[in-house]
């Protein structure tokens, strides 16, 4: 087991519980009237996922690109913060090995030897050094040229988000994914924005401001290949205050086939 594939495995094994809610129901209906309901429809945004870390100097540059980013209503900006940086003498208050795991694995797709900091990954397909802003935008409208394209082949999965039943966050799957699954469903919980003063390592002396940093990520669904589907899971599993996003993800590829975000 390698890859994507085997990094969701662990995760999910390792996570306290996986939510007895988040299980599919191939059967249920459309949400109803009265709750907050959020749908990103057949042209979704194109995710982009910086790694990165406090104890990093060259990576400011690009956490300030994300925060731009993270403002543009098609892109949907995440930022992991790893933990092998750490070491160096400023222990990055936000960087977890389950994203540096996740790092790898995404490098292991990539045929890259190792990990590096700042790398903007977008869409699960491509990546780049993250602060070269226009490598990065290329690879931003190339992924958003393939969404447009698989939409019209019919090939681009219904995403709809709903919260307001009891304290859950409703996940509703419809239509054909653009490539054989089966596709993992994961829930990213992510802060808003945070200021960090950094008293020692690389960037000791700055004052680091770091948008959508991600807090906590759960796979609540491992085994959807198309057709309608359902997963739910609680909010006290989100953790963050800036809001979420659902990423539909093929685990042995690294493609991203649909997301959509929920703000806080």
């Amino acid at each position: 087991m390698t890859g994507l594939r085997a990094y969701f495995t662990n995760m999910t094994t390792s996570r306290r519980t996986l939510l007895a809610g988040a299980t599919a129901a191939l059967t249920a209906p459309f949400f109803g009237t009265g709750k907050p309901v959020l749908a990103a429809g057949k042209s979704p945004p194109v995710v982009v996922e910086l790694f990165t870390s406090q104890g990093c100097s060259s990576c400011p540059p690009a956490e300030a690109f994300l925060a731009e980013l993270a403002e543009r209503q098609e892109i949907i900006a995440l930022e992991f913060h790893v933990d092998y940086w750490d070491y160096i003498g400023w222990k990055d208050p936000f960087a977890d090995p389950r994203y540096t795991a996740r790092q790898r694995a995404y490098n292991a797709l990539f045929g890259s030897p190792y990990n590096y900091t700042p790398q903007m990954v977008v869409d699960g397909r491509a990546h780049e050094v993250g602060s070269r802003r226009s490598a990065v935008e290329a690879r931003i409208e190339a992924a958003s040229m393939k969404r447009m394209m698989d939409a019209q082949k019919d090939a681009a999965p219904e995403l709809v988000l709903s919260h307001g039943e009891g304290d859950a966050l409703t996940i509703r799957l419809t239509g054909t994914p653009p490539e054989s699954g089966p596709y993992h469903v994961t829930v990213v919980g992510f802060d808003s924005r945070h200021q960090t003063e950094v008293l020692r390592g690389e960037n000791s002396g700055r004052n680091l401001v770091n948008a959508h940093v991600v807090r906590s990520m759960t796979t609540v669904g491992q085994a959807w290949s198309g057709g309608e589907a359902e997963f739910r899971i609680d909010m006290s599993e989100i953790a963050g205050d800036g809001g979420c996003a659902v990423l539909i993800q093929n685990p042995d590829t690294g493609r991203i086939a649909a997301a959509h975000r929920m703000m806080f």
